[in-house]
């Protein structure tokens, strides 16, 4: 399970939002109950507002699967920071417009230091966003869609330490196996299990954790 790094600020030393500083001393403060891995300012928010909230918005999810896919073989937390970077440069997220990126629009992609600049990455972002719209087209949404290879439902685990977490599943394999089969790429199955963990298709909040009980009254 691919989690952020426990650093403060990054390489980068940019900030994703302005009070970083004061948001991670304050929350600190005022939660110590939350799951590991989230121990600098912006993962901690990223973990108490967002992290296993079932998302059921179509923008959403494109965005989500950009973002994992870029974040194959770094951390998190590189992809948290240049998260905004990512929401420019992609066109707010939008799968209709990415979709008609041509190759000038890519060769400057790969000059913007916002974002990875992996052209394998980028590439398959654009490819994806057309598979995106496929699976719109055929399914009414693509939030449908994916809910649907999950049953319908939040899988809602009961995990007491991180060791137990896994890196993926049975259903993170089948998902996968599918949006692979649709042209989709970088989505093997941990980068999915992620996407499940992240976008609320699992609960994986430690039962510990303060937000355990608060996201699995979602839906």
């Amino acid at each position: 399970m691919r989690r952020p790094l426990p650093t403060q600020g990054g390489a980068t030393g940019t900030r994703q939002f302005k009070g970083e500083d004061k948001f991670f001393k304050d929350t600190l403060m005022k939660q110590q109950n939350r799951c590991p891995w989230a121990r600098n300012g912006l993962a901690i928010r990223y973990h108490d507002e967002e992290w296993g909230v079932p998302v059921h918005d179509d923008v959403r999810w494109f965005e989500f699967i950009t973002l994992e896919g870029a974040q194959a073989g770094l951390s998190w937390d590189t992809i948290l920071r240049k998260r905004e970077n990512y929401r420019s440069a992609f066109a707010g997220f939008d799968p209709a417009r990415v979709a008609k990126f041509g190759e000038k629009k890519i060769a400057s992609l790969l000059g913007d230091a916002g974002i990875v600049r992996n052209r394998l990455k980028i590439v398959s972002a654009v490819g994806n966003a057309k598979a995106f719209i496929a699976v719109q087209k055929e399914f009414g949404s693509f939030d449908e869609y994916i809910w649907g290879l999950n049953g319908g439902r939040v899988r809602i685990n009961a995990w007491r330490a991180m060791k137990e977490v896994p890196a993926r599943t049975a259903e993170s394999d089948a998902i996968s196996k599918d949006l692979l089969a649709r042209g989709f790429r970088f989505v093997g199955s941990t980068i999915c299990y992620a996407m499940m963990q992240a976008t609320g298709l699992v609960n994986d909040h430690l039962v510990d954790c303060e937000r355990y009980k608060a996201v699995k009254r979602l839906k």
